[in-house]
């Protein structure tokens, strides 16, 4: 309420920064607010302007007066809004009362209420007009840059504003004042389309290791030297690193000693002990990050060079000894910190020796157990895979064949888990077990369609401080042992193994099980990273070859759809169900469309 007088009936007031006219006094005032709108409110809600009468808002405005002449002569100063209506327009009116609030609500010349204005310095005149003028140009350039994001246009002076955009996309943040003015939804998927359209990304731009790995670079530190320790003298023995071509961190390799399988690994737990920096860099990592583009290693590449078998002449290793009978079973197990003398070969590479030893005697050992294991239930699920690779914005994405290395190399690593988990427990070690419940139901057929079916049944595996078996497998207990270098829990199991073969403390159940947690979590994400990278670059693979034909194999019926797999791709995807096709089915697609904001290619059936 003002201060010198109460409104009254017909007088002119302000409410919400609009002119009223008072038309009636109760508890509360019954205002006009023009346009046949009304409104009662406290009067304490509005500020008197002119006692009136006004007997309409219609024709408030009056013409320019002598604003500038009475800014003059009262520069500096202070008045009220009768006054400087009289000195303005000549006369104190509702008219000139509105005018002249109007001019001081603007904020150049004067500023303050109706009973106390000041009239600005020339000074504080001009340093308000700059003010005012920033402000009118950011105001155009905000409305210029809309326009231009509703164009699908974009210039590098957008980059500041396109800045709040990316971290939408990338994960970084949950706002973007951007694409609420736009009217989109404040997602990832969304940020990440307006980017694409505007043109300020490009396809092969990839976001997704920057939503969900927990690092965007690799560790880093100073390597220490090996502690000084006796290890068992194996380099007689010849030992062979089977990998994929490229490979850049081999960390387990076989031996046959003529009556027992050595599986050696990495012994990353020799250089890495609980609690140390290197530890730490790995625990906050959870695992090797394994992107088409590049690699993001838990450990500092020092560790890789120093450990990783074969890429030294002589290499220090874990050692697991394995005596295997004719039924598959593993009767006796040893470990011992070792040193051994490591031959590099490529899965192509080993199948075209596997008819030399020592090598036909490990894939004949290899068989047996995978005989076991099938008898015991294991879940044979032989899908296609394929590796992605991006050098240079080109991108090559490569069918992985299934061979008998590869399978042979794969028990091996299978044989070496039970066995750790079975040592664990017998010498009561606190250890990370993987376990899986048993999939109920069988599915016949061998077929892709049987493949995914058999999945469908698979549970998740999970961690847990006591054995149990693992179904999938067909393992009574199972420890992931032999990747060191890649993932923190098979570290964490090394540094279990090596403190108790050493009599030193061991980590116990509740310490195990944080790492499981923490392991757990960021590995979680890091499977994520890794999965929609793979699809993001094998839909921009896609999208370069809009003529192509590509042959896949229906694997699922889906509602009105059919999920079907492109080997070569190793893609899984759906179209739209045609009749007439059945689970197995070949059928040509090309691609029409990619979606890469949504990860979703569409294909026309030809």
């Amino acid at each position: 309420m003002n201060a010198v007088s109460d409104p009254v009936v017909h007088s002119l007031v302000l409410y919400r920064g609009r002119p009223a006219r008072v038309t009636a006094v109760t508890d509360k005032l019954e205002l006009d607010l023009g346009q046949g709108r009304t409104q009662r409110v406290r009067p304490k809600d509005v500020t008197l302007l002119h006692p009136g009468p006004v007997q309409s808002l219609a024709g408030l405005d009056v013409e320019d007066g002598e604003v500038d002449a009475a800014w003059e002569l009262l520069e500096g100063g202070d008045t009220n809004l009768a006054e400087l209506a009289e000195l303005a327009f000549g006369a104190f009116t509702p008219a000139s009362a509105w005018s002249t609030w109007r001019l001081v609500a603007e904020g150049v010349l004067f500023s303050g209420t109706p009973t106390g204005i000041s009239v600005h310095s020339r000074e504080a005149v001009e340093a308000e007009r700059q003010r005012q003028e920033e402000v009118a140009g950011r105001e155009a350039a905000w409305s210029a840059f809309l326009e231009r994001m509703k164009r699908g246009e974009s210039t590098p002076a957008d980059a500041d504003h396109l800045a709040e955009v990316e971290a939408v996309a990338d994960g970084r943040s949950e706002r973007s004042r951007v694409l609420k003015a736009l009217g989109r939804e404040e997602t990832p998927e969304q940020a990440h389309r307006l980017l694409l359209k505007v043109g300020h990304w490009t396809p092969h731009r990839n976001p997704y290791p920057y939503r969900w790995a927990p690092a965007l670079r690799s560790a880093e530190g100073e390597v220490p030297p090996l502690p000084e320790e006796d290890r068992l003298d194996l380099t007689h023995l010849p030992a062979y690193a089977i990998d994929d071509e490229g490979n850049q961190d081999p960390d387990d390799a076989l031996s046959w000693d003529g009556e027992r399988l050595w599986v050696h690994v990495a012994d990353v737990g020799a250089l890495v002990v609980p609690g140390d920096t290197l530890d730490a860099a790995a625990r906050e990592r959870g695992a090797n990050l394994y992107l088409p583009e590049s690699t993001l290693t838990m450990l500092p590449g020092g560790i890789t060079s120093r450990l990783g078998l074969g890429l030294q002449p002589v290499s220090p290793a874990l050692s697991f000894a394995l005596r295997v009978g004719d039924d598959g079973a593993i009767h006796e197990v040893e470990m011992h910190p070792s040193l051994v003398r490591v031959s590099r070969l490529s899965y192509q590479e080993a199948d075209r020796r596997l008819h030399e030893e020592p090598l036909r005697t490990l894939a004949e050992f290899a068989a047996l157990y995978r005989q076991r294991r099938v008898a015991q239930g294991a879940q044979l699920i032989e899908l296609p895979e394929a590796k992605v690779k991006v050098r240079d914005s080109r991108v090559e994405v490569i069918p992985m064949a299934r061979t008998r290395s590869r399978d042979m190399v794969t028990e091996a690593m299978l044989m070496t888990g039970e066995a750790t988990a079975r040592f664990a427990t017998e010498h009561v070690i606190p250890f990370p077990y993987t376990v899986q419940p048993a999939p109920q139901g069988g599915v016949k057929g061998d077929g892709l369609a049987s493949m995914v079916a058999r999945r469908r049944q698979m549970q998740a595996s999970q961690k847990r401080a006591a054995p149990e078996p693992h179904g999938g497998l067909g393992l009574p207990m199972y420890s992931q042992a032999t990747s060191p270098l890649r993932r923190y829990l098979d570290l964490v199991l090394h540094q279990q193994l090596r403190a108790w073969l050493a009599g030193k403390a061991v980590l116990d159940r509740d310490e195990i099980m944080a790492r499981v947690g923490e392991a757990d979590y960021l590995t979680g994400r890091i499977r994520r990273a890794e999965r929609e990278s793979n699809l993001h670059w094998k839909l921009v693979h896609l999208a370069a070859q809009p003529d192509r034909v590509w042959q896949a194999t229906v694997v699922e019926e889906r509602g009105r759809s059919q999920v079907v797999i492109i080997s070569e791709l190793a893609l899984e995807t759906r179209i739209p169900s045609r009749r007439g096709l059945v689970l197995d089915d070949q059928v040509e697609l090309k691609c029409r469309e990619v979606d890469l904001p949504a990860l979703t290619p569409r294909f026309t059936v030809l």
